[in-house]
């Protein structure tokens, strides 16, 4: 139920999908996953729009902005539109390094292709 006060933040967090249930939304609070305007948050503190959540989920970290309240869980559409994403872009991955060639000790000179590889690693 949507009261003046606002909504508790693990029934938000359940209701926007950011977890498949309650208890999970509830857990990550208690355990000081969620932070409700730079403040730990316990599952019961109330949430209303503009504050900023700052979640640690299992595979990212993410800053979310509350735009609209609810209590129940919709659709996935309509609960996109209860929050804004502020999480910065994850920086670019560097790329790849190719192996290092492996010979076997006596197997002769390398080709060229191995002393090009050989060369672009020792200038590293």
């Amino acid at each position: 139920m949507i009261t003046a006060d606002g909504v508790r933040v693990d029934k938000w967090l359940w209701a926007a999908r950011f977890f498949k249930s309650r208890a999970l939304a509830a857990a990550a609070c208690d355990g000081g996953k969620v932070d409700v305007n730079r403040n730990a948050a316990k599952p019961a503190k109330q949430i209303r729009p503009g504050d900023t959540l700052r979640l640690t989920l299992p595979r990212a970290k993410k800053i979310i902005k509350v735009l609209a309240l609810a209590d129940r869980r919709g659709p996935a559409l309509r609960a996109q539109l209860l929050y804004e994403d502020l999480t910065p872009p994850a920086p670019p991955e560097p790329a790849p390094m190719t192996p290092p060639v492996y010979r076997r000790q006596g197997a002769g000179r390398p080709t060229k292709r191995e002393r090009r590889l050989l060369e672009r690693l020792s200038r590293w």
